[in-house]
């Protein structure tokens, strides 16, 4: 007996659409002209953000060049090669401001580098979770600080500590160096690089900590199966693949170093010298510009 074929079932639920009508519904939101306009003047606002950062850039360097005409015309490319500075005959020299500026920001990295960075990697790798949130909101903290506290600590605090304690140990026992040698007053290179090192740690360490908190979990995973110890995992697997990043937060302290103004010039002593000793007072380019802006005759050239 020959099978017969079953009725075909009434299908109760949504229908297939037919094709042109589906292209019908989606052509308005593919194609929309809005979408469109929206986009170029997304990317046009986007483009106009970082010309103005490199319009401002190049109207600072601009000002500055011209500005500085007269400066170039009277001493030229000797300005920055010589020692003197003195105002009475008319001889300056900025060589002085230079070493102190240059000395004074890589004794701050020196100090600070390997502090921020074990910060950083405390509060990701090994921190408890009660106490991360605490100990990172303290080290941010710490940019809070205006220049002029961290300056009047320094004063008060930090420099006593230096000529009492710290400046006479390093005298008796890193002296044959003749980079701790000299009376110790406490203010001198040693105690800006100090200040300038408390001022830059919550910039490195924050940067820092935010990119080895980026590194995937599989990269720890994968160094600890290896047989792998936890500082052999933070160095192979963490940092070495946030070095890039964590140089940038050192490229950042370092500007930051270089441009501080008021706690340098209240604890590095202003003296247009150049001294091989850290305990020997210095200058750097901020804290003469901020020692000698009232004697700038205005409208000069």
């Amino acid at each position: 007996m020959a099978n017969q074929a079953l009725p075909r079932p009434r299908l109760t639920g949504p229908q297939p659409v037919a094709g042109q009508e589906v292209k019908k519904r989606l052509n308005p939101l593919v194609q929309s002209s809005d979408g469109v306009l929206a986009d170029r003047v997304f990317g046009w606002l986007i483009r106009g953000c970082a010309w103005v950062v490199l319009a401002i850039l190049a109207l600072i360097v601009w000002q500055l060049v011209s500005r500085s005409q007269p400066s170039w015309h009277a001493f030229g490319w000797k300005f920055f090669g010589t020692q003197d500075w003195d105002p009475v005959n008319d001889h300056y020299g900025a060589l002085p401001f230079v070493y102190g500026t240059l000395v004074s920001s890589l004794l701050s990295l020196l100090i600070a580098v390997p502090l921020a960075v074990g910060v950083a990697v405390f509060t990701t790798e090994m921190c408890p979770k009660w106490l991360r949130g605490p100990v990172s909101f303290t080290t941010e903290l710490l940019a809070a600080i205006p220049s002029v506290i961290y300056g009047l600590w320094a004063i008060f605090i930090l420099v006593p500590i230096l000529r009492n304690s710290i400046q006479p140990f390093l005298a008796r026992t890193l002296g044959w160096t003749r980079l701790f040698e000299g009376p110790p007053y406490g203010i001198g290179m040693l105690a800006a690089g100090m200040i300038l090192a408390i001022m830059i740690v919550p910039i490195i360490s924050s940067i820092s900590r935010e990119v080895l908190s980026v590194v995937p979990q599989q990269q720890r995973e994968a160094a600890l199966a290896l047989g792998a110890t936890r500082w052999e995992m933070i160095r192979i697997a963490v940092l070495r693949n946030a070095r890039a990043g964590i140089v940038g937060g050192i490229i950042l302290g370092l500007g930051r170093a270089l441009g501080e103004t008021m706690a340098v010039t209240m604890v590095i002593g202003n003296r247009p010298e150049i001294a091989k000793s850290l305990f020997a007072p210095g200058y750097t380019m901020a804290s003469v510009l901020a020692n000698e802006f009232s004697e700038a005759a205005c409208g000069a050239g």
